[in-house]
């Protein structure tokens, strides 16, 4: 069982880690840029998959992810909440669920590595919290 303090460090640093990941989608320039050191990585490694080419709806869609992540990491570090935390591992869930989807239909298997810290933070951001004195867990 984690403190509210440790439980409110681990939101931080999944709010950190989301702002330092994504804020290369919100704008097609620097997405152009991310995507070009993601591909050079991708094939230095010789990793198995696809990491198909970028297309107008391809940059659309990735530049209102980074957007909204960056939105939703700067709230965390804003209001500091447990609760906002609870719904941070909801959303890692369903990000996990669709990039194992991704692996499953034949993407790079670069993405392993970025579904192997959104399951770290989902977990951790479900562990139970004790309540400390003068205040209350989010459920």
């Amino acid at each position: 069982m984690l403190s509210q303090s440790r439980f409110l460090a681990i939101v931080r640093m999944s709010a950190i880690y989301d702002l330092v990941v994504t804020a290369g989608f919100m704008t097609p320039w620097t997405l152009m840029l991310l995507y070009g050191v993601l591909q050079g990585l991708d094939a230095g490694l010789g990793l198995p998959g696809e990491f198909a080419p970028l297309n107008t709806v391809s940059i659309l869609f990735a530049n209102l992810l980074g957007s909204v992540v960056v939105v939703w990491a700067l709230a965390r570090l804003h209001l500091n909440s447990a609760l906002l935390g609870r719904y941070d591992a909801a959303a890692r869930w369903l990000f996990a669920a669709w990039q194992f989807n991704a692996l499953l239909n034949g993407a790079s298997w670069l993405i392993i590595g970025f579904l192997v810290v959104e399951i770290a933070f989902g977990i951790a951001q479900l562990l139970p919290v004790r309540e400390e004195q003068g205040r209350t867990a989010a459920a």
